[in-house]
């Protein structure tokens, strides 16, 4: 628990980048000297009945302006309230969170699908390498111009109204991307064509997993995932999403 706080931020900015996408910058103190790509924070919910935190991933790392970003969808009453708040509100969240990506100077293929698209802008900025990024959607864009700027973008929508038509493995042979390792979050679906893929090729690949959680911190197990080996913690079979992950290895854990 040493490198994890809980602090009272506030609210820098926050707006709707789509019908249920809220982007808000936080000003959060130290805390973000801490923080790496792929890593999360806890938002902690000021209603009377939500006492468990919302674990939301960091989209962007200002640490010259002591700011994180988070970028997340509408889906429940605790991020119905999240979407409420306006510059200058008080909130407590507790962060950074988790393990993040552990980045290598190889050829990378950074892929992101619907709401795991966010955590993987921050990961384009930092990662210094050849690198193309493969977007997902249902159908809405949102944050697709801002990936621009670190490295050739490719689309793929189910519905087939902007990229290709399909999903992110589609796009990747549509457009005959190669590369040595693969970064990726999204819905577990995603994740596991993602897994045979590098598999199928021989390449390397690093995911992260989206998966309900309660405290955030590995104390309670409520989002362990089945792991290849014999957890220290546990002493079974079992990672937890939120201490040993949520970025894991694709052959470290079953999907």
């Amino acid at each position: 628990m040493a490198d994890i706080d809980r602090v009272t931020a506030t609210v820098d900015n926050i707006s709707f980048i789509g019908s249920d996408v809220v982007d808000m910058w936080i000003n959060c103190g130290d805390i973000v000297d801490k923080a790496k790509c792929g890593q999360f924070i806890n938002i902690f919910c000021k209603g009377e009945g939500s006492l468990l935190p919302r674990p939301i991933s960091i989209c962007r790392i200002d640490k010259e302006n002591k700011k994180l970003r988070v970028v997340f969808r509408v889906v429940g009453k605790g991020t119905k309230e999240f979407s409420e708040y306006k510059a200058g509100d008080c909130i407590t969240i507790m962060g950074p969170l988790g393990n993040g990506f552990t980045l290598k100077d190889k050829k990378a293929i950074i892929i992101g699908g619907g709401i795991g698209i966010p955590p993987m802008l921050e990961l384009s900025k930092q990662l210094q390498c050849e690198k193309s990024i493969v977007l997902g959607y249902r159908d809405e864009l949102f944050l697709n111009t801002e990936f621009e700027a670190f490295g050739n973008v490719y689309i793929s929508t189910e519905d087939g109204s902007c990229g290709t038509k399909g999903n992110v493995i589609d796009a990747i042979k549509a457009n005959n991307i190669e590369a040595d390792i693969i970064y990726a979050c999204g819905p577990l679906p995603m994740l596991k064509g993602i897994k045979a893929y590098a598999n199928e090729k021989g390449m390397e690949a690093q995911i992260s997993m989206e998966e309900r959680m309660a405290c955030g911190i590995g104390a309670c197990l409520a989002c362990v995932c089945k792991s290849k080996d014999v957890d220290e913690h546990t002493k079974v079979n079992n990672k937890r999403v939120c201490k040993d992950g949520p970025v894991f290895d694709a052959n470290e854990i079953e999907l």
